[in-house]
């Protein structure tokens, strides 16, 4: 059985219910806002986010309809923010597929990403999850001002270690956070539970983002070297930030200037990408993942051991190995 079999496995009834169940809310009297819902369902990911929901609602209790709203509610916010990110950053494709401002121009793009955000909205607020809402406002919220705040760090390239951190948990774990902490509100659990809910999606939100800035140094199969996106676009992850800590004062400057000048040459990118390597980014970064990673293991010692508690370890085993 495969890593995702398993983590599925104790909510793949849920699973297959929430596929129609959320094409459902979807439906309008607008073709072509319908045809554009349809290309984007066609084409879903592994649906993590709405898994998390689930499998913290199980943990924590009995799945109900209420589970349904905030694993829904979390998947329409999620795709809006993408979205709207493809936009901000002229993206055509994602992972292989065209995006829709590629498709059907940016006008177009943004108001689809805002009738995802505002049907999310609405359908929290007639189902009475105003505890979910709260928790889902406030992710956007820290989303958007981990966007901006990396936006702002990129132009000054003045980035540390706790800034890198501010700005992932930002990014990328309060949304992580909010998916198993909603699926724990759904079933009424006690302050002690929706903390630890908290604490193992934040912190599997961080080692995910970690990974993710990993993937840049390491070798792409098709392009047989690592793709320096980053660099490209002057954002400072972990690896060049630890690596630029511990270098000298001239070689950071070169470094700097590089990224200044010469970010878009792939040569020089290629060359930033080598430094991080022997200055030991790489192996310090992947002990961060391998930390964060622990520390959501950690938040589930609460909990007895079954099924559903070992779905979501293999949750974060799958998240610090996936390939991609």
């Amino acid at each position: 059985m495969s890593d995702t079999s398993i983590i599925r496995e104790p909510i793949k009834e849920e699973m297959k219910k929430f596929e129609p169940y959320f094409r459902e809310q979807l439906k309008t009297k607008i073709p072509l806002l319908d045809i554009i819902t349809n290309y984007l369902l066609r084409r879903k990911g592994k649906q993590m986010r709405p898994m998390l929901v689930f499998l913290s609602a199980k943990l924590n209790g009995q799945i109900s309809e209420s589970t349904y709203v905030a694993a829904t509610l979390i998947e329409l916010l999620h795709t809006a923010t993408l979205i709207h990110d493809d936009v901000v950053d002229e993206t055509y494709q994602r992972r292989g597929i065209f995006s829709i401002n590629a498709l059907w121009k940016s006008k177009i793009a943004v108001l689809v990403g805002d009738f995802f955000l505002s049907k999310g909205l609405t359908t929290a607020l007639n189902t009475d999850q105003i505890g979910v809402l709260k928790v889902v406002s406030e992710a956007v919220k820290e989303m958007s001002e981990g966007e901006l705040l990396q936006i702002e760090k990129s132009r000054k390239l003045d980035i540390t270690e706790d800034v890198y951190y501010d700005i992932i948990r930002k990014k990328t774990a309060t949304l992580i956070a909010a998916c198993t902490r909603s699926g724990a509100l759904s079933v009424d659990s006690s302050e002690e539970q929706l903390n630890a809910m908290k604490d193992f999606g934040e912190n599997l939100g961080i080692a995910f983002q970690i990974k993710d800035d990993l993937f840049d140094y390491e070798s792409n199969g098709l392009i047989g070297k690592p793709t320096g996106n980053d660099i490209k676009e002057k954002k400072l992850t972990l690896p060049l930030i630890y690596s630029l800590q511990k270098t000298d004062s001239k070689t950071r400057r070169q470094i700097l200037t590089k990224i200044r000048r010469h970010h878009k040459k792939e040569r020089k990118v290629q060359e930033i990408v080598a430094f991080v390597k022997t200055s030991g980014g790489l192996e310090y970064t992947k002990e961060q993942m391998y930390k964060y990673a622990q520390k959501a293991i950690e938040a589930l010692s609460i909990y007895p051991e079954d099924s559903t508690k070992e779905a979501m370890i293999k949750m974060v085993d799958f998240t610090i190995k996936r390939k991609k």
